[in-house]
């Protein structure tokens, strides 16, 4: 008995998007676990998986990997944007260390946040609410860097009055030969940023899809809901936002380089990444797995080695 055998007529049957080939999900998360690196068909011959050993490895690696992206763009006189993530955390740690031992200022440096919590209006948390994405940044990154930090009229959050500006300042920077750089997570949903798989419904093509800039007020996936209750509510459900602003593919896939990570361990042999992380890189690119599209761009995923499996039952 597994899933596929017992869906029909169950609470699950029509709860997972409509696209999801679950036979083939199995397919993605049969492979040894050392076999996750291997090339497939499909990968930007610049897009990497990282291996990581450990959380302390993983969380150093993205940093350095931001930081020198900041680094290499001042040595050469030239500005650089990035879409960042309210998760994984523990890199802009990282981030700040290394860019104020370097002495490297930000001032070159444009930021887009990638999503916040909102209404279906659009409407978000203020910047001085713990749970809103714009103070986490601010007490991660922004605050701890100090005198070499983005200045403040260089940081974009996704606000129902800002978001829309995004597609407009994300192409002058571009035109003035800025280089953007994506920096995500990957959901359980597999979603990036939260634009969720069963948004594809709403498009009459990949390519429809693939144009989509943003969206306000947009209704997140209940495993998405769940994701945040788990990892950043103490398992609270009842806190979690059931909609938030997002950008879409439109404006991450512009992306000159992506700089992700996977790092779904909870401990005790228990995680909750596994699957998504497999699914983006066997799946094979489509609307209804958002995070498919990330092998196309250049650059790195740094994953840590426990989601590589291996996936299988264990029966004591």
């Amino acid at each position: 008995m597994d899933f596929r055998s017992t869906v029909e007529g169950s609470m699950l049957e029509g709860f997972y998007p409509a696209g999801w080939d679950f036979a083939k999900i199995d397919t993605c998360c049969s492979h040894k676990p050392e076999e996750i690196t291997e090339r497939q068909a499909g990968w930007n011959e610049g897009f990497r998986p990282v291996c990581c050993e450990n959380l302390s490895d993983f969380e150093v690696l993205m940093g350095h990997e931001i930081a020198l992206k900041i680094k290499k763009a001042r040595d050469a006189g030239k500005k650089i944007a990035f879409i960042l993530p309210v998760g994984p955390m523990g890199m802009y740690r990282w981030v700040v260390y290394f860019l104020t031992q370097w002495q490297v200022k930000c001032d070159h440096v444009t930021t887009f946040n990638m999503d916040e919590w909102a209404d279906k209006d659009g409407n978000t948390l203020s910047s001085e609410n713990p749970a809103s994405f714009e103070y986490a940044m601010t007490h991660a990154l922004f605050g701890p860097l100090g005198e070499y930090t983005v200045p403040k009229g260089q940081r974009n959050f996704a606000t129902k009055e800002n978001l829309p500006t995004y597609p407009q300042k994300i192409a002058a920077l571009k035109a003035e030969g800025a280089e953007l750089v994506l920096v995500y997570g990957i959901g359980r949903m597999c979603h990036i940023a939260f634009w969720e798989p069963h948004f594809a419904a709403d498009y009459a093509s990949a390519a429809d899809w693939e144009k989509a800039p943003y969206r306000l007020g947009a209704k997140i996936h209940p495993l998405t809901v769940e994701q945040n209750a788990q990892t950043s509510f103490k398992s609270r459900t009842s806190l979690v936002p059931c909609r938030a602003n997002t950008i879409g593919p439109g404006l991450f896939l512009q992306a000159d380089y992506a700089i992700g990570g996977a790092d779904g361990v909870y401990g005790r042999g228990m995680q909750w990444q596994g699957m998504s992380l497999w699914m983006t890189l066997r799946y094979g690119k489509t609307p209804w797995v958002t995070s498919t599209y990330i092998p196309t761009l250049p650059g790195k995923l740094f994953f840590l080695k426990e989601l590589a499996g291996p996936l299988v039952a264990e029966c004591n």
